[in-house]
């Protein structure tokens, strides 16, 4: 029971409605094919700009398509590329990071320069870069985004394998003969991988906001595959005249955007020291003479 209350402990600092709104966008992304009511790409134009109705709960656009289907779909495909983009580039950025704090030297000074010409470049100009080379389409986007968003998490990996290196354990390990191997991926390699994960959390929203503006520019993830930006861009000739098109998705991004944001600033704020009040203090001597009873009771 004790470990349960520490494995769970940090979820409660969490703010409650961010973990809500993101554990409702992970789970209509993931099972959309089969929460969406009816098909997201059927066009029936004699049912075109309905409202709200028993066959179709938030109406329908344009085309007649289902409203409601096509906001489940549409987290599923940003959560597919949400997730494709930050895989790739914190695969990239971790390699890298960890291998110019592992080594130092020259290979540290060149690729951190690689690194810092990557961060001077704003991520969205990158993006729009290698789609004009390579041409508008779903993976052109997400390798796009991922070159442009990979430099952050090569430097957040480069300054937490610095300081992993710099432990005592890691000394004692190469006193005792220990190989390069087990040092880089027995404990660099997957505390680095632990430190980084935490700020993906951040980037999620980021990413999410930078998938929508691309599509809603046609430069992302092409019709007739829902996407909220898609949807924004398809609803505003329709924007006086029905604007349920419009807010729909747009919310729907919102509040995807601001809970990984959320979510994101309360781990940051969480994993910086506070000081001890005599609160805490009376609080850990309790817990500490709780810990030695139950170790006596156990002898």
């Amino acid at each position: 029971m004790n470990k349960l209350k520490s494995i769970f402990a940090p979820l409660n600092k969490m703010p409650r409605v961010a973990l809500i709104v993101i554990a409702l966008f992970v789970a209509l992304g993931t099972f959309a094919p089969w929460l969406a009511p009816q098909d997201s790409s059927a066009q029936n134009l004699l049912e075109a700009g309905e409202g709200p109705s028993a066959a179709h709960w938030l109406g329908t656009d344009h085309l007649g398509r289902d409203t409601l289907s096509r906001l489940i779909i549409a987290a599923n495909t940003s959560l597919v590329s949400v997730g494709s983009i930050l895989i790739i580039a914190m695969t990239i950025g971790i390699a890298m990071g960890t291998i110019a704090g592992y080594r130092r030297g020259w290979v540290d000074d060149l690729l951190m320069r690689v690194v810092d010409v990557g961060l001077s470049i704003p991520s969205l100009i990158t993006a729009l870069a290698v789609i004009g080379i390579v041409g508008p389409g779903y993976w052109t986007m997400v390798l796009a985004l991922s070159l442009a968003w990979w430099p952050m998490s090569g430097r957040i990996s480069r300054a937490v394998a610095v300081s992993i290196m710099s432990k005592p354990h890691i000394e004692a390990l190469r006193v005792l003969g220990a190989s390069p191997g087990r040092i880089y991926f027995g404990h660099l390699l997957p505390s680095t991988i632990g430190a980084v994960m935490v700020y993906a959390t951040a980037d999620a929203g980021t990413a999410a906001l930078a998938v929508a503006t691309l599509s809603f520019l046609g430069l992302g993830i092409q019709p007739p595959t829902p996407e909220w930006g898609q949807m924004l861009v398809d609803a505003l000739p329709y924007l006086e005249s029905d604007p349920r098109q419009v807010l729909l998705p747009g919310l729907a991004l919102t509040a995807a955007v601001i809970g990984f944001n959320t979510l994101g600033e309360s781990i940051a704020l969480n994993r910086i020291p506070k000081p001890l009040t005599r609160r805490m203090l009376a609080m850990r001597r309790l817990e500490v003479a709780g810990w030695a009873k139950e170790n006596a009771d156990a002898q």
